[in-house]
């Protein structure tokens, strides 16, 4: 398979940019949760939180993506399939918050893209390959 390196550094890429991600929506959660008036208010919006649960859901996902990254990078065989399920998640995420921070929530969602493409297409070899 001459494509496997590059899948393989895809998947590397994918753990860092995880890892990477997960650092900067818990920044983005320590920024909803400290000082509401960085982000612009709202009027009437369908999926509206208040700026400190939007605050808490992207610590917590930060905090689990920094896991799942270094999982990635790591090799673990649970982090490729937790991580497809967590850049899932953090893609609707990001969706929801959009209007919040909508060129932020598009750059976002394009990573989260490239990781879950990056970590499905990935198929490690067995031992005994």
């Amino acid at each position: 398979m001459g494509s496997s390196g590059w899948v393989a550094g895809g998947v590397t890429f994918a753990g860092v940019l995880m890892l990477v991600n997960g650092v900067l929506a818990m920044l983005q959660g320590f920024t909803a949760l400290a000082e509401d008036d960085v982000y612009a208010r709202l009027g009437d919006y369908v999926y509206k939180l208040s700026l400190t649960s939007w605050g808490w859901i992207l610590l917590v996902l930060g905090v689990i993506a920094v896991v799942v990254g270094w999982g990635i990078i790591s090799g673990a065989g649970w982090a490729r399939a937790t991580g497809i399920a967590l850049a899932s998640l953090k893609l609707v995420g990001q969706f929801l918050f959009l209007p919040y921070a909508p060129v932020w929530c598009v750059i976002m969602i394009a990573l989260d893209v490239f990781i879950i493409w990056a970590l499905a297409v990935y198929r490690p070899r067995s031992a005994g390959a």
